[in-house]
């Protein structure tokens, strides 16, 4: 616990330091099976390779695939620090690289449907254990809801994780349209998974930035593709992310490149030192609603 506290001081001077915040991200997809959740947990994992402090949200609530994908198993959830001798730091479970993770079924929009005291709480403790971490990235479920907008307009980025497919694309498509009528400035980064071969990966990129360029006058944040590797496969079955089962496959360094290069443009964006509105967008959607 005191190696904990004094962590926690170091990266609260350090960006004190650096003028920087906690950064925010949402993970989603337009349709289910597309590997977002894996790529979340990659993702994650590769921060965490880049010695960055990341705590990860299962936001799938009852049908949560991290645990899953981690072959690990937890004792509590978001929703138990409302219960006696439960606080927050017991619903995190650290993973490998040191991840931080809480698993699925938190029951994190249930929360806010709670009494004014218990929202406040809750946002005051995930306030307090966010100052441990230089990412806090929800790996959002299937399907909207006014909440779970709510919750995707206080982030900072929006990554949509989609395949080559058809439907996976119009899907997609469909998701950006929704977030980016109800928050046009909110930035959208896309990421094709399963691609075939580089050909594929490119043109599926190139062409959702297009169709969302001129339906929507957005810009869209081409992260990157993760080409079709049975290594992944192989990872899932064995319970370990792929990015640790095999660092050397196609699919590991790609989804490093995606990482690297995420990085390189945050850094370009502190140069601003943004603010960091998270909590306040949330207090004011849910308290004063």
């Amino acid at each position: 616990m005191m190696r904990d506290q004094a962590e926690s001081l170091r990266l609260r001077v350090k960006k004190m330091q650096h003028g920087t915040e906690t950064k925010t991200i949402a993970v989603l997809s337009g349709k289910g099976g597309v590997g977002k959740s894996n790529v979340s947990l990659n993702f994650s994992l590769a921060l965490r390779q880049r010695e960055k402090h990341v705590l990860l949200f299962d936001m799938d609530i009852g049908m949560g695939n991290i645990d899953i994908l981690l072959g690990q198993s937890s004792s509590y959830t978001m929703i138990d620090i409302f219960r006696p001798n439960v606080t927050i730091h017991d619903t995190i479970k650290t993973g490998p690289e040191q991840l931080s993770f809480i698993a699925g079924g938190t029951g994190f929009t249930e929360i806010f449907h709670m009494d004014e005291q218990k929202v406040e709480y809750f946002i005051e403790q995930l306030q307090l254990v966010s100052e441990q971490y230089d990412y806090l990235i929800f790996d959002m479920g299937a399907g909207m809801s006014e909440d779970r907008l709510q919750l995707l307009k206080a982030v900072d980025d929006i990554f949509i994780v989609t395949t080559p497919e058809p439907t996976a694309l119009t899907d997609a498509y469909a998701t950006m349209k929704y977030i980016h009528l109800a928050d046009p400035q909110l930035p959208i980064y896309v990421l094709v998974n399963r691609a075939r071969s580089d050909k594929e990966g490119v043109e599926t990129l190139q062409r959702l930035k297009q169709v969302a360029k001129r339906f929507l006058g957005k810009e869209l944040h081409a992260l990157g593709y993760v080409p079709e590797d049975r290594t992944v496969s192989n990872a899932v079955i064995r319970q370990t992310p792929f990015l640790l089962f095999d660092p050397s496959a196609k699919a590991s360094k790609a989804l490093m490149r995606m990482t690297d290069r995420y990085l390189a443009n945050g850094e370009h964006e502190e140069q601003t030192k943004r603010p960091f509105h998270f909590f306040a967008k949330l207090r004011q959607y849910f308290l004063e609603r």
